[in-house]
């Protein structure tokens, strides 16, 4: 503190804990500091505020009250095209990068007048200065004539005198910087430096944190708002310090895109890539844009500038990306289930082919064992004659010699067993019956039939012989002779 009769202001936090707002506490003749200012950024999360400075002045008991905004876009690289470029960076060209701009516009309200403020370079011989003006008269003077209030404002007016400010660092190594008023030129031509009034200190920002007025030099001021002069002192000191005297990306809250993994998820919109650029504004068109009241925040998609659409075009590329790598990812998934499906297949195949083997080798086997006797069996049934009945017995054509008298040994075999055999041999091998089988079962036998043998009838059929007992128990063919006639004694 230079002195503490001069009024002082103390740059500090905010006390409603906000970290991107600010307060302004103000000390004089030696006081405790008080709030007297109230400084404001947007808040950096929300869409408006990326890619530009704002800072606004408002009163530290009614904050209905602005006094004066600060709005500053900065212009931007053009991107580097180089193909080398563009494979480091991953397919896209690289991030346009903030230039510092070179001036600055201070917006006043009550009266309304806008202040720019421009950045004159060092050289070797002297350092670099921001230099401002502000008009003497700011307000209209009292009239009640019709004329005079059809006419523009002072400080819109072109032939209002203007008085030149600048500020300037106090030395090479320091970091103060000095507000003076630049002193007025002696020669009628205003031609020569030399001849010129000296500069007069207004205010003086030491360490970045206070201002100090001085306010005897400030009656040396001929203007009419010392109260805006007092205001663009104030911007102006926050202005350097936040925007020249920091790391701009933090200034103008520029985010780096993420390099996130193509295959994680991502809940972000992709942007369209059919649609062009949007030419942003310039940088003074809107001031008081993006600084809005805290009670109604506002929920405006921010412009398109060279850096938003570099990072538009950044997300879709990698959300082109990502989708070409969930494709893959996709394709490859399915040849590797069809190489599954298709091994699953061929393995069945395989199986059923051996088990076909199996079967044709058991067949094969089974072939050589009951072959010979299934070929023996068709032979005998290929001998046999087609022409005889299957339950038909063979015609008798010659009778073996025997005795007239009947054997007394009843151990020998009666003639119906030897006739039963034969017929029993001459039956089919199959489980059912033959039609004529049927027939022969059921005691019908169909017409006629005479043997070839004998001179039979000229059907080639043989006769049928009637069923007569061997040992003569049977008649002829009579209802008599067929009965049974009782055995009687050979010995008596």
């Amino acid at each position: 503190m230079l002195d503490e009769n001069l009024p002082t202001f103390y740059l500090r936090a905010s006390s409603d804990g906000i970290k991107h707002n600010a307060s302004i506490l103000l000390s004089q003749h030696g006081s405790d500091s008080t709030p007297e200012y109230s400084l404001r950024h947007p808040d950096p999360s929300l869409p408006g505020s990326k890619n530009r400075y704002a800072v606004a002045l408002y009163d530290s008991y009614n904050p209905e009250i602005l006094f004066g905004e600060v709005l500053l876009i900065p212009e931007w690289t053009q991107p580097n095209l180089s193909q080398e470029q563009i494979r480091l960076n991953g397919g896209v060209p690289p991030p346009p990068q903030p230039i510092l701009p070179t001036e600055f516009t201070i917006q006043l309200y009550n009266p309304d007048q806008q202040v720019l403020v421009k950045l004159h370079p060092g050289t070797w011989k002297s350092d670099a200065y921001w230099e401002f003006e502000m008009p003497q008269q700011s307000f209209r003077q009292p009239s009640t004539s019709v004329l005079d209030r059809t006419q523009s404002d002072p400080t819109a007016s072109e032939n209002t005198p203007k008085l030149a400010f600048k500020w300037k660092k106090e030395g090479k190594l320091s970091k103060d910087y000095v507000c003076s008023l630049s002193g007025k030129s002696t020669n009628p031509d205003g031609s020569k430096r030399k001849n010129r009034e000296p500069d007069i200190t207004i205010g003086i920002f030491k360490h970045f944190k206070e201002i100090t007025i001085y306010e005897p030099n400030l009656q040396r001021v001929d203007m009419e708002d010392p109260k805006g002069l007092e205001v663009v002192i104030l911007l102006g000191a926050v202005v350097i310090r936040e925007v020249f005297n920091s790391n701009m990306r933090e200034t103008f809250n520029i985010t780096e895109s993420p390099r996130r993994n193509s295959t994680e998820n991502s809940t972000t919109t992709p942007a369209n890539p059919n649609l062009p650029p949007r030419r942003h504004h310039h940088q003074n068109s809107s001031p008081n844009a993006l600084i809005t009241n805290p009670q109604g925040p506002t929920s405006r998609p921010p412009p398109t500038d060279p850096r938003s659409q570099w990072e538009l075009d950044a997300e879709t590329a990698r959300l082109r990306k990502q989708v070409e790598h969930e494709e893959r990812q996709r394709q490859r998934a399915e040849a590797a289930e069809t190489k599954r499906v298709k091994r699953m297949l061929e393995e069945e195949e395989r199986r059923a082919r051996e088990k076909q083997k199996e079967i044709d080798r058991e067949t094969e086997r089974l072939k050589r064992l009951y072959g010979k006797e299934q070929t023996q069996s068709f032979q005998q049934m290929g001998n046999r004659p087609q022409n005889l009945r299957p339950g038909q017995p063979q015609p008798v054509t010659a009778y073996p010699n025997a005795p007239v008298q009947r054997p007394h040994s009843s151990t020998g075999l009666p003639a119906p067993y030897i006739a039963s055999n034969l017929q029993a041999q001459q039956r089919p091998q199959g489980q059912y019956l033959q039609p004529q089988d049927l027939a022969s079962a059921s005691g019908y036998i169909g017409g006629p039939s005479g043997s070839s043998f004998f001179g039979g009838s000229s059907n080639n059929r043989p006769a049928v012989v009637p069923k007569r007992s061997f040992w003569g128990l049977r008649g002829g063919g009579s209802e008599e002779s067929s009965r049974l006639t009782k055995q009687k004694s050979t010995v008596f």
